[in-house]
């Protein structure tokens, strides 16, 4: 999962790119990037670490220009060497920059055929440098010294016809413009906006509409699935559907965790259906432990915040903050390897044992992907005095991988797979857990007073549904053997290692 945004403005963008990816930054902390062009020059700058630490001040000053594009970044192709930070650059044609949001589910296919047919050599292990490649190649087709806006529509229908799974979008094309779009399913979420300057209108695209709100910009509206956004120098902007329409499918997991309560994607409003989610799940508690004897409900903060209050609302019951958050730690979901999501738990909460002790708590969290949390934060609460501890997940049990850019990539590091709720309870350590229905969950996302286009949710990680129709066992395999976390470490190793080789030899020391 990352966040992109791309601005065309009337005067210097960096510091706008950067305000957007601080607010984005819940997307990827794994790395950053922002590059900029003015009068004919690009200006890069990316690198590992959180927004606030990859740019200095010296960096923010040679991100010259009024128009630019930024990502911020958590790997799940590829690994976090630094190599891999975004955006992505080709020289050729017309010299191209893009960020992605997503997974390549054909990446290994289609970066054969851009070596063997396209001539395109690709540097890293990241699909989105496949992408790059593939969105180059194809406008290179029109043959043309000045490509227009049908020229770059005919180039990104290219790409929807060779490209498989889930993308959401913003590309530079040096001194023409910057476009977004997004797969035909329209799995990964981006919007655009506007805002009126005393020099003219500027233009915004991004992830979510959280990053258009804060910088002064209105939105106008997501884009559609296949459907590109064109934004030129000029301030000109054209929209086009660039794919044969197919199932509208956006991804339920956002509304669940990624996106900010603040958001609204689709037409739907983050906050509210987590509010929902709250409410469906008390009924379900109280259809099967109506005697459930809960004296407070506290949240693990701050995904679950807006459920947990929901549901204690629904129950009756008190609502409490018992987790104290350092708010210098990462979001643990998104840290790339057991060991590291292990460790932080303990550092990045802490409880308030005056409201634990010798009482029977529910904790509620948006979902169980892996259970480290869960099992740890268990483990705190009873530490802190509770007399019982039972756990409620505002998110069905996660059983199956996802393939479209949310690192749940493997069978075996998932504690819902094979397991049953009781099973589940047993290995957390709750006196009882009850997760949520998918078909509520549904009912929570989707808005009940207004129709929306959206035909169904991806909820693959939850019923093994892959909406693209294209994932096999076999893919799934293959998938576990190159992204597990004991792989992800061996390559993320070695990756440091020929950072610090190139460093050494940058330099002319001797490499280790």
């Amino acid at each position: 999962m990352c966040g992109i945004v791309g601005i065309v403005a009337k005067g210097s963008v960096n510091q706008s790119i950067y305000d957007a990816l601080t607010v984005l930054q819940h997307r990827g902390q794994d790395a950053a990037g922002i590059v900029t062009y003015d009068k004919g020059r690009l200006y890069l700058s990316k690198g590992n670490g959180l927004v606030r630490d990859v740019f200095n001040t010296q960096q923010m000053l040679t991100l010259q220009g009024d128009m630019g594009i930024g990502h911020v970044r958590y790997p799940t192709a590829g690994s976090s060497s630094s190599s891999e930070a975004q955006p992505f650059y080709v020289n050729s044609p017309y010299g191209v920059s893009l960020a992605h949001n997503g997974n390549l589910t054909n990446s290994d296919e289609l970066k054969d055929e851009l070596f063997r047919e396209d001539l395109r050599h690709i540097n890293t292990d990241s699909d989105s440098e496949v992408l790059l490649n593939v969105f180059a190649h194809e406008l290179q087709r029109s043959g043309k010294f000045r490509i227009d806006q049908d020229d770059l529509f005919n180039a990104i229908s290219g790409v929807h016809k060779r490209v498989k799974g889930a993308y959401a979008c913003v590309a530079m094309i040096t001194g023409f413009g910057i476009v977004g779009f997004r797969d035909p399913y329209g799995i990964r979420p981006i919007v655009y906006g506007k805002r009126d300057t005393d020099e003219g209108v500027e233009y915004i695209i991004a992830s979510e509409s959280v990053a258009i709100d804060s910088l002064g910009f209105d939105l106008i509206r997501d884009i559609a699935p296949g459907e590109a956004v064109f934004i030129g120098r000029d301030g000109s902007i054209a929209t086009k559907q660039c794919a044969e329409p197919v199932t509208f499918s956006p991804c339920i997991f956002e509304y669940v965790y990624f996106a900010r309560p603040d958001s609204i994607l689709d037409g739907i409003s983050v906050y509210k259906a987590r509010l929902r989610m709250g409410e469906f799940l008390a009924k379900k508690i109280m259809r099967e432990r109506p005697n459930h004897g809960i004296d407070v409900v506290i949240p693990i903060p701050d995904t679950s915040r807006t459920s947990a209050l929901q549901l204690a609302n629904s129950l009756g019951v008190k609502y409490r903050e018992g987790f104290i958050k350092n708010r210098y730690i990462g979001r643990t979901f998104i840290m790339p390897g057991q060991k590291q999501r292990k460790k932080s738990v303990k550092q990045k909460l802490n409880a308030i044992d005056l409201e634990f002790k010798d009482k029977k708590v529910l904790l509620v969290d948006d979902s169980i992907v892996r259970g480290t949390t869960s099992e740890q934060i268990i483990q705190m609460a009873r530490e802190a005095g509770a007399k019982e501890v039972y756990f409620a997940s505002a998110a069905p049990p996660v059983r199956y991988p996802n393939v479209y850019g949310i690192d749940m990539p493997v069978y075996s590091e998932l504690i819902g797979h094979q397991r049953d709720d009781n099973q589940i309870a047993e290995a957390v350590g709750a006196d009882w857990l009850v997760y949520q229905d998918l078909e509520d969950l549904v009912k929570a996302v989707r808005r009940p007073d207004k129709e929306l286009p959206i035909a169904r949710f991806d909820a693959s990680c939850f019923n093994g549904e892959y909406v693209t129709g294209d994932i096999t066992p076999e893919y799934l395999n293959a998938l576990e053997q190159k992204r597990s976390d004991e792989a992800k470490t061996k390559k993320t190793l070695g990756s440091d290692l020929q950072d610090i080789d190139l460093h050494n030899n940058r330099n002319g020391s001797n490499p280790l």
